[in-house]
């Protein structure tokens, strides 16, 4: 990272030191395509706060062309900005995908804007408020970050889990990744040489901002096959969307509306086996069956929950339930309450015609 002089500030609790940055962005026009680092250099910190787009690019024969793509740096910057508007990618990775397009689209809508999901003018317009600050900053690992407690691995067993006295993280990469909606393997590329281990090390990190304190959801939509959950205020305004796996051919998601029955963060997790006849109970953990929070719905056994496994959102099966990213799912535990609506979406319905049938619930339920 470049030596000067940074400044420091407080975000969301956390003391970081704002990285230099050019104070203005030029917003121009750019088709959401391949992620390739730009010309082979490495990604750093100072490369992601100073990318810009442009409308056209010049050829190795002279010529100007419109761009087709961005390069990998500015797809970072990206995911950071569009995480800050609560219009979530899920992990960010710097890599291109359905969970890109579907935020951008998202903040499309929200901005009366063609939702078509590519990146143009107007929606890097929309996000200059949130490029003020950079995307990246500094952050110095603490010993309380380096403490832990933390586990040698996770089991995949339900009973060992239940043995446990906490579902911790595995380390403080995987912690301060979480932390910062980070995948790892972009943080570890961020930082080479770095031990994330050391109470005192300096590191590059995201900065996701204040998650969203939006008074008044009144209502969510469940879009299994966009695979979004969607917040919408009393004035049916979208106000965040986040990506999300919804039921698997095993287990469907429930159809029609519901309503949401109450919140926990930090859940417990009880596994009831097929029979009826056996409970185990896990404690609480972000590495946890339902992760960092559980958003119980009125139809039994059924709600929107965290995972051990972000990068994998929607490469698990779910069973019959709604599972976002720990940072998503309690950011969305804070806005919702009881008896916020819950419609499910079937392929291909508007949102204005809910399907009324219910579905299964699954078996292993949060507590």
């Amino acid at each position: 990272m470049p030596a000067g002089p940074t400044a420091t500030r407080r975000l969301a609790g956390r003391r970081l030191a704002v990285l230099p940055s050019a104070l203005a962005v030029a917003f121009c026009v750019a088709l959401l395509g391949s992620a390739a680092a730009s010309e082979g250099l490495p990604l750093t910190g100072q490369a992601v706060n100073d990318a810009t787009f442009a409308k056209t690019v010049r050829t190795a024969e002279g010529a100007t062309v419109e761009s087709k793509s961005i390069g990998r740096a500015l797809l970072v910057k990206l995911q950071v900005l569009l995480d800050r508007r609560s219009f979530s990618v899920g992990v960010i990775d710097g890599l291109p995908g359905d969970k890109v397009t579907e935020a951008v689209r998202a903040l499309e809508f929200a901005e009366s804007l063609k939702p078509d999901g590519l990146v143009d003018e107007d929606v890097w317009a929309t996000l200059a408020a949130e490029s003020i600050r950079p995307a990246l900053v500094d952050y110095e690992i603490t010993e309380a970050d380096v403490a832990g407690p933390y586990l040698e691995s996770v089991p995949e067993d339900v009973g060992a889990l239940s043995k446990l006295k906490s579902v911790a993280y595995t380390g403080p990469l995987e912690m301060l990744a979480e932390r910062f909606h980070m995948a790892e393997e972009l943080l570890v590329e961020l930082n080479p040489g770095k031990d994330f281990a050391e109470a005192g090390t300096v590191v590059v990190v995201a900065d996701p901002g204040e998650p969203l304190a939006e008074p008044g959801v009144e209502s969510l939509e469940i879009d299994g096959a966009a695979g979004r959950v969607r917040a919408f205020d009393g004035e049916g305004a979208l106000v965040a969307a986040y990506p999300a796996s919804v039921g698997s051919p095993a287990a469907p998601a429930p159809r029609g509306s519901h309503k949401v029955r109450t919140v926990a963060l930090d859940p417990a997790y009880t596994h009831v086996s097929s029979s009826g006849d056996e409970k185990l109970h896990v404690p609480p953990g972000p590495n946890g069956p339902v992760g960092s929070a559980w958003i119980d719905l009125t139809l039994e056994g059924c709600g929107l929950h965290g995972t051990a496994e972000p990068a994998a959102l929607d490469r698990e099966p779910v069973q019959g339930c709604v599972r976002l990213t720990n940072w998503d799912a309690r950011e969305l535990a804070h806005l919702v309450r009881e008896g916020t609506k819950v419609v499910f979406l079937e392929a291909g319905e508007a949102p204005d015609d809910p399907a009324s049938a219910t579905g299964s619930s699954e078996e292993a339920a949060a507590q």
